[in-house]
């Protein structure tokens, strides 16, 4: 009777709960409990350094000189909250300022997507990198903005266009197929449409997962070298954001299922799905046939954070090894719609030397801001031509520079790669 006390809208129902019910509801409860301290087991072992724990703690015997009271340490802990509070006030006001002044979605393209990465690889999101490289597939100009703010969905990346806000890949990608009237499946079959649908869902909603496992979990700290960030307090932040959507990913992945499985389970799960793409791919140049689709922005987005971000890890390893007909599809992916992005010829194949990715130094990758593909593809063309090579399409013919598979990188850049791997065909 005193434990019902607590629960006082017990009493309505003492009178017709059983005993074998209030085991079951007894038995629930500690299930929830279990489930709950695996869901949340990552936070309790987290180890967080002592110098973000107490940041003020009294080094050389600082305080002890002032004096012994502790009122020295509550001011200065009052005083750096609030020094804290007004910095992030003054920051949250300058960027309302600056997006005001600067962003105005009509008739334009607004793409809100995470800052660049240290290593030139355009995204370490494969959502951000799938939905850049679908607008440059199709087109289409559109402005970067880096501000790292999520959709009022909490999704990211998400576009603006004539004042309406998007979110989620797929959702923008019909958004656009509907208002802009661009489409790069419109020559599949339905048959083919339903197994690029079914190859899609596959690599979003499960190879997605295991790639987070590897980038986020099992490589933390690689990872965490990636990120940009300048500023006396970049060090921490870096170590902050990367723990913080560590702890996301594995709650997540816990929520999806495929997070309860050990470390060897997930990368087989990886393999097959790697696998199975390999199979899909086989020797055509992109995964429906000659033509590009949006499968292949998809796949290209998360294909590329195994094959750029991850040196020496198992994705890498089967990807620019064995199952190097997805290592030749990332490149002629990236050549023909990245041309500003760089990449060092030995990144392109594994040698079975991990630190051979590792020491190179690939370019950073240029801001372009309001970009166009057809500019920069004019810009690469007329270099190309340079080089006795000519891309000019016919009149009567539908070969166009948007169907052609020459790379548009640069003469050296093409040298080497002949000279390195004369038995691929990029």
């Amino acid at each position: 009777m005193t434990v019902l006390l607590h629960f006082r809208t017990c009493f309505k129902v003492s009178s017709t709960l059983t005993d074998d019910e209030l085991l079951c509801y007894t038995e629930h409860l500690r299930m929830i409990k279990a489930d709950t301290e695996i869901h949340f087991r990552d936070l309790q072992n987290l180890e967080v350094p002592d110098w973000i724990l107490q940041p003020f703690k009294d080094y050389g015997g600082i305080m002890s000189v002032l004096g012994s009271d502790s009122w020295w340490k509550k001011t200065l802990y009052i005083t750096g909250g609030a020094l804290l509070a007004a910095a992030a006030y003054l920051l949250h006001e300058l960027l309302a300022i600056r997006k005001e002044q600067e962003l105005d979605s009509k008739d334009a393209i607004i793409l809100h997507q995470f800052s660049r990465p240290k290593n030139g690889v355009p995204s370490l999101s494969p959502f951000c990198l799938k939905i850049e490289t679908y607008l440059r597939m199709v087109d289409l100009p559109y402005q970067n903005y880096f501000d790292g703010r999520l959709s009022p969905q909490g999704k990211m990346p998400w576009i603006e266009y004539n004042h309406q806000q998007v979110s989620g890949s797929e959702f923008i990608v019909d958004f656009l197929e509907e208002k802009l009237g661009v489409n790069l499946n419109k020559n599949l079959t339905p048959q083919e449409r339903a197994v690029s649908r079914a190859v899609t869902k596959m690599v979003e909603e499960h190879l997605y997962w295991t790639i987070a496992y590897c980038q986020w979990v099992d490589n933390l700290e690689e990872t965490q070298k990636l990120l940009a960030m300048s500023g006396p307090l970049s060090d921490t932040l870096k170590w902050l954001l990367s723990h913080l959507n560590c702890s996301m990913v594995r709650r997540e992945m816990y929520g999806h299922g495929i997070g309860r499985f050990s470390k060897e389970e997930v990368y087989s799960l990886m393999e097959k799905d790697l696998r199975t793409l390999a199979t899909l791919l086989g020797d055509k140049k992109y995964f429906m046939g000659s033509k590009i689709s949006t499968l292949d922005a998809t796949v290209f987005g998360h294909l590329a954070q195994a094959m750029w971000t991850l040196p020496g890890t198992r994705p890498e390893q089967l990807i620019k090894g064995e199952l190097i007909n997805l290592a030749m599809f990332c490149e002629r992916m990236r050549r023909r719609f990245w041309p500003e992005w760089f990449v060092e010829v030995e990144d392109m194949y594994y040698d079975g030397e991990s630190e051979s990715s590792s020491s190179s130094s690939p370019a950073g990758l240029l801001d372009l801001g309001l970009f166009s593909r057809t500019d920069t593809l004019e810009d690469s063309d007329g270099s190309s031509h340079s080089g006795g090579h000519s891309h000019t399409p016919t009149p009567d013919s539908d070969h166009s520079l948007f169907d052609s598979d020459v790379g548009t990188g640069s003469d050296n850049d093409i040298q080497l790669k002949e000279e390195s791997m004369p038995d691929l065909e990029v």
